[in-house]
């Protein structure tokens, strides 16, 4: 069995977005720090891993969007390393309301093990596998599901530059694996200035797109200074939901920086139950729409 660790936060008033809930963006910086604090109990506290010259960096993230958290909600992280690969680990989380049972959230994040002078893999050693699984790792690692391909962007795709500041980096010197998120909403917010979907819009029409779960793929590292186009398109629309896709390349190498996707539903904000997607809203989206150029 692997040591499980357990982390409480409390929601502060900057953590949450307009409509009052946390903004997702936070959730990954939550695991993050659960992480740490998990492996700082295992005996690997980030002067351990200064000390040996590596560190981890992520290259997958999911998160799964149970129910809202809202300012001043006491939550705690659980989580747990399923698995190690050569230079690989799987560590898996779960969010509930301090002293409740009922999940808030899930995710996993994908972590890799580098050489810190290298930037290189590096083997995970047995020492490190044996603090995380006491009676011994499993033999066989659980199965990754493949990153699925996007479809092709639509010619009404609508793409965000963006430059990597200052406040975007962190101790590893690029870009924080949150920050991504940030970047994406930035985006959606540019889909809803060009399609004529305004916040105001939204909200005299009673409904709101939430992120029911999201996953990012990281393929490169970013730096400081480094000039990105974020593009985002639409897919699979279903009655009440839809897919957003984003692409992160280096504006100037055209080099594919990460990937994402994002499940999205439309919620009645009166009722906060699922509502069929307004026909209206989706005749302006439909260049947004992968394979719905013609509509």
């Amino acid at each position: 069995m692997p040591l499980t660790h357990t982390r409480t936060f409390r929601v502060r008033y900057y953590e949450c977005d307009l409509y009052g809930h946390v903004n997702m963006s936070n959730y990954p910086r939550c695991m993050t720090e659960a992480a740490f604090d998990a492996s700082t109990a295992a005996g690997y506290s980030p002067e351990k891993y200064e000390q040996i010259g590596k560190t981890w960096i992520i290259r997958d993230t999911e998160v799964e969007f149970l129910k809202q958290l809202r300012y001043g909600d006491t939550f705690e992280i659980k989580t747990w390393v399923t698995d190690f690969r050569r230079v690989r680990s799987r560590r898996a989380y779960e969010f509930r309301l301090a002293g409740e049972d009922e999940l808030i959230a899930r995710g996993q994040m994908d972590w890799v093990f580098i050489n810190t002078k290298t930037q290189q893999p590096a083997t995970i050693p047995e020492e490190m596998k044996s603090a995380f699984f006491p009676e011994g790792p499993p033999v066989e690692a659980s199965r990754r599901e493949p990153f699925p391909p996007p479809p092709l962007p639509p010619p009404g795709a609508v793409t965000f530059r963006k430059k990597a500041s200052w406040n975007d980096v962190d101790p590893t010197h690029h870009v924080n694996n949150a920050k991504y998120l940030d970047y994406f909403q930035e985006t959606n917010m540019l889909v809803a200035d060009t399609y004529g979907l305004s916040h105001d819009f939204s909200m005299d029409e009673g409904i709101a797109w939430f992120a029911r779960k999201v996953r990012i793929e990281y393929l490169q590292q970013t730096r400081l200074g480094d000039l990105l186009d974020v593009t985002t398109f639409l897919s699979d629309v279903k009655r009440i939901s839809a897919v957003r896709h984003y692409l992160v390349q280096n504006a100037d190498t055209r080099e594919m920086v990460a990937r994402a996707y994002m499940y999205f539903a439309s919620i009645d904000f009166s009722t906060g139950r699922p509502v069929r997607l307004p026909a209206d809203t989706m005749a302006k989206l439909a260049p947004n729409i992968a394979g719905d150029e013609d509509a």
